[in-house]
């Protein structure tokens, strides 16, 4: 739940626990002095709170999985297991790392602004609900405000970092102050840390204080009010080969006194860990005749579907017939990212629009952004005569309001909503220009697809372990520009 128990800043409480804790005091007090010997120990290097920074290279892109670990704060807790999507874009001046994204600026060579939005990992478990904290009102991961500044020196790398709550749910702030360096041997880079967490009332309130209605025999009113939080920290990154990267963390949290005398929380230092694989993207975009990457545009007209997403893209079930019959209508913009991977029939590209759902009174309609990478494969044996192509997008998923589908069938099955979601887009089409035989149509395209929201089985604590979502089938057109 804390944002400090993976690089700083970084892995913060996962939900699902699976057996209580069993490190000690003393073997934790024993692997922060090793980190922090180690860390003392390395050369300079780039720092960051941000733990998926500098997977990937500029200009590229990387899809992968982090499963993270850690010992849960709350009393009875356990050990949380959380599943992180990874999705990665290292641009110039933006940039995108699943939990966190937003503008970066370079003033001089050794230094570095970023301006961001992130998703804090912090939260009550949604399933296995400690006793302690039965009957309490839930509390979510919140998205922070930020705003960091990084800076370079020969004795090694010093980050700050601003956050704010920019979701309305605890209204907190954060103060963070850390060192960072780096060592390198062949394709093995160890990056020790340390930082310091300064937490205002209103965040530690939020997360580990016990409200007056909240109050019972076994757990008084309480509030822990502000404190400072001390983490040391080694990640490491090894690359398998020039596009496979392994990464992987261990961190000790010591938490503020007044958070540890909650009588929510266990008394502890805190342990987490994480690894991860990811796979990066190099891009070799093709231009065209007016030396420019060329534009995609996508526009969709879909009804919702009572079908799960593998027997659509099996193509067993293809309902559409509800009784809420709302629909989605939707426009985006694409940005051919790798043409050729490979040499393989293969093209990668980044998409991003806006889509509207019409609810038919049943709610107000409103808006949904969703912004994801997409694989397409166009090389069957009839690509000469009429190119089909079958493609698979993954990303995210942001609605203004949780769609009336969804909302109805978690409320059936008990279980909690979320308006951040993980977005797949599975489709098939055709050439237009193909099929009537008009060249200048050859990069348009009709096909059919899925629009799918998701929270990954209840694995992903970003998704608030969400385990539901929703689909729509729809009928598209594309076209190339």
């Amino acid at each position: 739940m804390n944002n400090r128990c993976a690089p700083p800043g970084r892995l913060r409480r996962s939900r699902a626990e699976t057996r209580p804790p069993r490190a000690g005091v003393l073997p934790l007090r024993a692997l922060a002095l090793t980190l922090a010997l180690c860390a003392a120990a390395a050369p300079p290097a780039a720092a960051t709170s941000d733990f998926l920074a500098d997977i990937t290279a500029t200009d590229s892109a990387g899809w992968g999985a982090v499963a993270r670990v850690e010992q849960s704060p709350y009393r009875g807790g356990g050990v949380r297991i959380d599943l992180l999507p990874l999705y990665l874009y290292e641009g110039e001046y933006v940039y995108l790392h699943s939990y966190r994204a937003g503008l970066k600026f370079r003033p001089g060579p050794d230094r570095r602004v970023n301006v961001f939005l992130s998703k804090r990992l912090e939260s009550f478990p949604v399933e296995r609900v400690p006793s302690v904290l039965e009957g309490m009102s839930p509390r979510v991961p919140e998205t922070d405000l930020g705003l960091s500044y990084e800076q370079r020196f020969d004795w090694g790398d010093v980050f700050g970092e601003y956050l704010r709550d920019a979701s309305g749910n605890s209204g907190g702030t954060e103060w963070r102050l850390g060192y960072g360096a780096e060592r390198r041997r062949g394709r093995l880079k160890l990056a020790p840390y340390v930082m310091l967490s300064a937490r205002n009332a209103k965040l530690n309130g939020y997360y580990y204080g016990v409200t007056p209605a909240e109050a019972a025999a076994d757990r008084p009113a309480y509030q822990p009010g502000a404190g400072v939080n001390g983490t040391v920290g080694v990640n490491a990154r090894y690359d398998l080969t020039g596009t496979w990267h392994f990464f992987a963390g261990l961190s000790a949290t010591l938490w503020s006194s007044g958070v540890r005398r909650s009588p929510i929380v266990e008394d502890r230092m805190q342990l987490a860990g994480y690894g991860g694989l990811a796979y990066e993207f190099v891009p070799t975009r093709e231009k065209d005749t007016g030396n420019r990457t060329p534009l995609t545009f996508k526009v969709l007209h879909g009804r919702s579907s009572p079908c799960n997403l593998l027997p659509i893209m099996e193509l067993r079930c293809r309902s559409i017939n509800t009784d809420d019959r709302t629909s989605v209508d939707s426009f985006e913009v694409g940005r051919p990212f790798i043409e050729n991977l490979h040499g393989w029939p293969v093209t990668i590209a980044w998409y991003g629009g806006l889509l509207r759902h019409e609810e038919r009174g049943l709610q107000p309609d409103f808006w949904q952004a969703n912004l994801y990478l997409k694989a397409f494969y166009w090389g069957f044996p009839w690509k000469e005569r009429v190119r089909t192509r079958v493609g698979f997008g993954g990303g995210l998923s942001y609605a203004q309001r949780v769609p009336f589908v969804e909302a109805r069938d978690q409320a059936m099955r008990g279980r909690n909503t979320s308006k951040l979601l993980q977005y797949g887009d599975p489709t098939i089409d055709v050439s237009v220009g193909d099929l009537f035989g008009e060249k200048e149509l050859r990069e348009t395209y009709f096909g059919f697809g899925a629009s799918h929201r998701s929270g990954i089985f209840g694995m992903a604590q970003i998704f608030d372990n969400v385990n539901g979502g929703s689909n729509y089938i729809y009928t598209y057109i594309e076209w190339r520009m």
